[in-house]
């Protein structure tokens, strides 16, 4: 990140613990004097559950209490967004460049959060679960249906608490690959905290054959397959290609030479549990992947990765970049 730009970054809360680490998460990610964050919750009247039951007279007396349950809500978020503006005053970031917002239900909770994403963004941030039994009648699936939905702005799912400023970045050969490097690039910029790992995962011929057994072997010849795994061979060299490509976004964008490293792994029977691993091994918190736009190759042996990253990787936060 160069000069006075700042990047726009809305943090989508529910008040639990768990919406609080997203806002850390975010104050310690991006430089301090180039982020400016908006923190928005979506306040519900009743619980979502109980939409359809307000219109039954069978059930009006489960509301009597509803406008004292509506000041409780009113005031534990209240109070969530005090914690979230000291958590981010206590991380630098300056005061005029933190927001925060409770905003009435209009539409549906995602889908509000889906419109305000709109008004120029860089990153919206949510909080991948640890909502109370209450929060989670309200809540619902909102995480899950903002990852399905919103594909004009990198989405980031937080896990939880943040232990090592370590980043697996997933790399390929595609367009959307170099996108999500410059993502990266200009959030993290000069001062960013992490030491990045550039990673790609082949799944082997090996693996393919395994899967089809002795018959698929005596159908093709091994021509055929010396072809193939020249193939391979030739994607890894892509691959590394793209690695420097990656390699001079980030550096050029301010990232320590030494903080950037890389690494191919072959052989692996899944790609996104090739990934999940590797950070898990390596103690990367963080992973970032693209939504799409894998080469042919790679989608014939691995097909779509981004969403099984998010099942998969239930410790670590990770960027999905559209």
């Amino acid at each position: 990140m160069s000069g006075d730009e700042r990047k726009r970054i809305l943090v989508a809360v529910d008040g639990s613990d768990q919406a609080l680490e997203a806002v850390r998460y975010v104050g310690l990610s991006v430089p301090a004097d180039r982020v400016e964050v908006v923190v928005l919750h979506i306040m519900t009247k009743v619980p979502e559950s109980f939409w359809d039951l307000e219109r039954e007279p069978a059930f009006h007396y489960r509301f009597a209490d509803i406008g004292a349950w509506e000041a409780q809500q009113e005031q534990m978020i209240q109070s969530f967004m005090d914690r979230a503006r000291s958590a981010l005053a206590e991380l630098g970031i300056p005061q005029g460049a933190v927001t925060t917002r409770v905003e009435a239900r209009k539409e549906g909770i995602a889908r509000d959060i889906l419109t305000e994403s709109r008004q120029g963004y860089d990153a919206v941030v949510v909080g991948r679960m640890g909502l109370s039994q209450l929060k989670d009648l309200v809540m619902g699936s909102v995480a899950s249906k903002l990852i399905g939905k919103l594909v004009h702005v990198p989405i980031w799912v937080v896990a939880g608490a943040r232990h090592a400023p370590r980043m697996l970045l997933s790399v390929d050969t595609s367009e959307e690959a170099m996108r999500t490097v410059e993502h990266v690039a200009a959030m993290v910029g000069e001062r960013g905290p992490f030491e990045i790992t550039l990673f790609h995962a082949i799944r082997g011929l090996n693996v393919f054959l395994q899967g089809f057994g002795d018959s698929y072997m005596l159908t093709h010849d091994q021509e055929w397959i010396d072809r193939v795994d020249k193939e391979l061979e030739v994607a890894e060299q892509e691959v590394l290609q793209a690695f420097d490509i990656a390699r001079q976004k980030l550096i050029g964008a301010g990232v320590s030479p030494d903080r950037v490293k890389q690494k191919v792994v072959k052989g692996v029977a899944s790609r996104a549990g090739a990934i999940v691993d590797e950070a898990e091994k390596g103690g990367h918190d963080t992973i970032v992947v693209g939504r799409r736009g894998l080469s042919k190759i790679q989608e014939f042996f691995m097909g779509r990765v981004s969403s099984k990253v998010l099942q998969l990787a239930r410790a670590q936060t990770v960027w999905v970049v559209s």
